[in-house]
């Protein structure tokens, strides 16, 4: 995801009124999540887990150094370092390892480094080969681990993504209920039990329910629309939150501040058994949502998530979690000849209890609070789903992940999408562990499994950037690997001890989402690996002549393959049986590169297939994990264009190479309009500058009539009269008609075949079956598509 922002040149400086801009806005999208932990952070423990004083100092030091550590330390200070062009995330990450360690698994074959080679635009610097890196490199095992890595860190973020939305929202409710008790008790005196009982079994969850449905419905609005008001809740919220904590702290007990002494962490150790040990995995969520930091990196800037972080956003969740810790002191801690005040006999903590109430019997102030809690929960929960859009669509990209429908609610933000059936099948899921799990622990406990995993994923996968694209030395790796591992793992320790308590529903989705990704993969893998093994030799094509029974017919055809050399098996196979084909082809190719982002000028290779005389030419279309390309309405007129350009500059290129296969150019400048065709809208005066001419000498009737047309320029002196005849051949062979020609393979499995590849490939196929079709067909008119079946047995 990225902002228009962030393509700005390198070289320009970043204005100080830019940065201020990002900073507020990043305090809404990213630290939505991470500021309204506080309401489950101690409302996820049992009041009697929390029995001394000294126990709650223990629990403050351990939320004041998780905070600094994990957010502050790792993630501000060197994880916002490795980003991928502007870009992060796990497959940020997995995507710098891909091109400068060679570990990646996805689809290519030996012309991918090639292609590789060809300028992107990216000033990434050449690595050495260094003896760690060519040691992975040689480490097929190593390989599928970093697949599984970055998969698994995805999988994470997903029940993330569903699980947030349900914790925070329930917390916030349960405020409400505290809020309507309150009320109910001043004005009911008989009865009060039952109305509490009934307050708690009809309020929060079906509250909770109700804003989740409202919440998932706006999504098709987009972030840019609906983050509008995001800032300034999280703004008021922070605010708040750190205004009642510092009241909390000087009113109650200032000596709270004295926890942060590690020697409290250090006490809680040595004298830990399983039961204190496992509020550690409830400690967790006071971190959740620093992974945003990283992954909605492509919104802003650095510096701006930074300042926000360091001068907001951590000093009011110090505050925040001190002042609920000197109430809890106060209110519910027994002490030696004092008496607990504590005015509710729940059996969890919430933050509510501890805002101040000094407005009489109306509660106004503590009614406010509940009611912004409601809208800042919303918000958190909104960075979280986003993340979740943007981590599919990567997934996808990457060929991770089944083809879904992806919508684009910004034309300026490319990084902002929304997945409509990824939205409505976490809506089902959010509510349903909603009304499952109706209370805060079992939530917060896979939550905080999802966090810490997450959160273990990005430090292996950094610890190996550290090593193979910083070069840094094994001693440095290993360090970082050690110190936040071992916080992380300390944490995750913690979750599995409540794994029977919450944290296995997330192991269901993940066990699901795991099998679903693997699937495709390995179906994606494997058919490639087919086309790769049964393409034809370019001679095969260029060989055929009419004495053999094969005509040229008007026209173009577009032949999309996902081989780059070549001649594709399902078009020999067509070939085969209908001896034809266009007097001009183009065989398309889409090369997903491991950058987020691929520039327009640099996006198309273009080169011929065969002698010029056969006017056979081969696209190959390279873009990001960001990009949609595919789309859009004009992609056919843009590959005319680069080929226009391409017969243009052709006879200056010296390095052109004279076999079948030619070397690819790069195109995508258009600024050459002298010298190639340009693209004019029908009905305007300009298409009369170069009427279509048809070689037979009869007017031409375009089967598919277009949006624009192509002209040559009436005057351009420096053109050849070569370059012109086969410009003006390639304008007519478009007014003549468009074909498009699609592979639709089926993949079928031995019967010898072991259970777990019949497993994956069934999964593939019902997959196949049901999801959306290949991007590239959405805009193709069905008259002109063709679309030739091979079966693929492996």
């Amino acid at each position: 995801m990225s902002s228009p922002l962030n393509h700005l040149p390198n070289t320009q400086k970043e204005t100080w009124r830019r940065t201020v801009l990002l900073t507020v806005q990043s305090i809404g999208v990213v630290y939505g999540r991470l500021s309204t932990a506080p309401l489950y952070v101690f409302g996820s423990m049992r009041r009697k887990d929390i029995d001394s004083d000294e126990r709650l100092k223990e629990i403050f030091s351990f939320i004041f150094w998780t905070l600094t550590i994990v957010p502050l330390l790792k993630y501000a200070v060197i994880v916002l370092r490795a980003d991928d062009n502007g870009e992060g995330g796990t497959f940020s990450l997995y995507s710098l390892l891909c091109r400068h360690a060679k570990v990646g698994l996805l689809p290519s074959d030996e012309s991918s480094d090639e292609i590789m080679h060809y300028e992107t635009g990216s000033t990434s610097p050449s690595k050495k080969n260094s003896r760690a890196r060519r040691a992975i490199k040689n480490n097929k095992i190593s390989h599928y681990m970093m697949l599984l890595l970055a998969l698994f860190g995805s999988c994470m973020m997903i029940g993330d993504g569903v699980l947030t939305p349900a914790l925070s929202v329930l917390s916030a409710s349960k405020g409400l209920q505290l809020s309507l008790a309150k009320i109910s008790e001043r004005s009911a005196t008989s009865e009060c039990g039952g109305l509490e009982k009934d307050l708690k079994k009809y309020v929060p969850v079906p509250t909770a329910c109700f804003i989740l449905v409202c919440l998932f419905s706006v999504q098709r609005y987009g972030t840019h629309k609906i983050g509008i008001i995001f800032a300034p809740v999280v703004m008021v919220w922070l605010f708040l939150i750190s205004g009642v904590g510092l009241y909390n702290i000087v009113l109650w007990d200032h000596r709270i501040l004295y926890a942060i002494s590690p020697k409290y962490m250090y006490n809680f150790m040595k004298h830990s058994n399983i039961k204190s040990w496992k509020l550690l995995g409830n400690l967790v969520l006071c971190i959740a949502g620093s992974e945003a930091m990283f992954t909605d990196l492509g919104h802003f800037s650095k510096k701006s998530i930074k300042i926000a972080f360091v001068c907001l956003v951590y000093p009011a969740l110090v505050l925040s979690y001190a002042g609920q810790a000197a109430f809890i002191s106060k209110h519910l801690i027994p002490h030696d000849d004092e008496v607990v005040c504590s005015t509710h006999n729940a059996e969890y903590f919430h933050l509510r209890e501890s805002v101040p109430n000094h407005t009489g019997r109306s509660e106004v102030f503590r009614h406010f609070f509940v009611v912004l809690s409601l809208f800042a929960a919303a918000v958190g929960s909104q960075a979280t789903i986003t993340a979740t859009f943007s981590i599919i669509n990567q997934c996808q990209a990457l060929g991770c992940f089944p083809r879904v429908k992806v919508v684009h609610t910004s034309n300026i933000i490319h990084g902002q999408v929304y997945i409509p059936d990824v939205n409505w099948i976490m809506m089902i899921l959010s509510i349903a562990c909603t009304i499952g799990f109706h209370e805060i622990l079992p939530l917060g406990n896979a939550t905080g499994f999802a966090i810490i995993s997450g959160m273990l994923v990005t430090t292996c996968l950094m610890s190996l950037v550290i090593l193979l694209y910083w070069e840094r030395s094994w001693l440095l790796t290993a360090s970082f690997l050690v110190f936040f591992g071992s916080v992380e793992i300390m944490y995750l320790s913690s979750s599995l001890l409540n794994f029977y308590k919450g944290a296995w529903c997330l192991v269901i989705l993940l066990v699901f989402c795991m099998t679903i990704m693997l699937s495709w993969h390995y179906g994606t893998r494997k058919k490639y690996e087919f086309d790769l093994e049964n393409k034809v030799p370019v001679n095969w094509l260029t060989d055929l002549s009419p004495g053999l029974g094969i005509s040229r017919v008007p026209g173009i055809g577009f032949i999309y393959t996902e081989v780059v050399t070549g001649i594709p098996a399902f078009f020999s196979h067509f070939i085969t049986n209908v001896p034809a084909f266009h007097q001009v082809l183009i065989f398309v190719s889409f090369k997903l590169l491991p950058v987020p982002h691929i520039s327009p000028s640099r996006r198309y290779l273009i080169g011929r297939v065969g002698p010029k005389e056969y006017k056979i030419y081969r696209c190959i279309v390279r873009y990001g994990y960001c990009d949609q390309v595919r789309d859009t309405d004009d992609f056919e007129d843009h590959i005319i264009l680069s080929i226009g350009e391409f017969i243009s500059r052709e006879e200056e290129d010296v390095e052109s190479l004279t076999s079948p296969e030619r070397r690819m150019v790069v195109v995508g400048n258009q600024t050459m309009n002298e010298n190639t065709i340009v693209s004019v809208p029908r009905g305007s005066d300009s298409e009369t500058l170069s009427p279509p001419v048809d070689p037979s000498g009869s007017s031409c009737t375009p089967i598919n009539q277009k949006k624009v047309r192509f002209i040559l320029p009436p005057k351009s002196p420096t053109m050849r009269v070569s370059v012109r005849m086969e410009l003006q051949e390639l304008v007519d062979a478009r007014e003549s008609g468009t074909a498009y020609f699609l592979g639709q393979s089926h993949l079928s499995v031995q019967k010898r075949a072991s259970f777990i590849k019949k497993f994956l490939v069934t999964t593939y196929v019902l997959l196949d079956k049901n999801c959306r079709q290949p991007p590239v067909a959405l805009n193709i008119p069905r008259a002109a598509l063709l679309e030739v079946g091979m079966v693929y047995t492996i």
